[in-house]
C-alpha cells in the first residue's frame, strides 16, 4: 500500500533521520499539478542511473554525502547544502554515505514530462 501524500499549507519535516536513516525508504512526500517533492534515501555506494527531467530540479542534501554526476563535472554535496539543475539536464547521483536528499520537481499538469522526464529511468530506492 501506498503511502498517503501530504496536502499543501502541511507541515513537512525532512530533519536529519539520524540513526534511524539506514532502515529508511524513499518516499515522495507530496505531489500537486505543477511540483512533487521526494525525499530520497540512499545507502553508500549506491548509485541513481543517470536521467533527466524537462524542467530544472533542486537537489537538496539533507544528511550523508552525495555526488551529482552529470556530463559536464561533478557537484558534491553534504548536508544543507543544495544544487538546482538546468531543465533537461542530464544527472545521476552517486551516494558517497549513507544519505537522504530532498528532491524538487516542476511538473506540467502533474507530469515530470513525457512520463515523468524524456528518458528518464525509473528512480529505484
Amino acid at each position: 500500500m501506498a503511502l498517503p501524500h501530504a496536502q499543501m499549507l502541511d507541515v513537512i519535516n525532512v530533519a536529519p533521520l539520524g540513526d534511524k536513516l539506514r532502515d529508511a525508504v524513499s518516499t515522495s512526500l507530496i505531489k500537486t499539478g505543477r511540483v512533487q517533492l521526494l525525499h530520497m534515501v540512499l545507502p553508500a555506494h549506491r548509485d541513481q542511473p543517470e536521467h533527466h527531467v524537462e524542467d530544472e530540479c533542486i537537489i537538496h542534501c539533507l544528511e550523508g554525502e552525495v555526488e551529482v554526476t552529470m556530463p559536464g563535472g561533478v557537484r558534491r554535496l553534504g548536508p544543507g547544502t543544495l544544487v538546482v539543475l538546468p531543465a533537461g539536464e542530464r544527472h545521476g547521483l552517486r551516494a558517497r554515505t549513507d544519505c537522504a536528499v530532498l528532491v524538487t520537481l516542476l511538473l506540467r499538469d502533474g507530469d515530470a514530462g513525457n512520463q515523468g522526464g524524456a528518458g528518464n529511468t525509473r528512480l529505484n530506492p
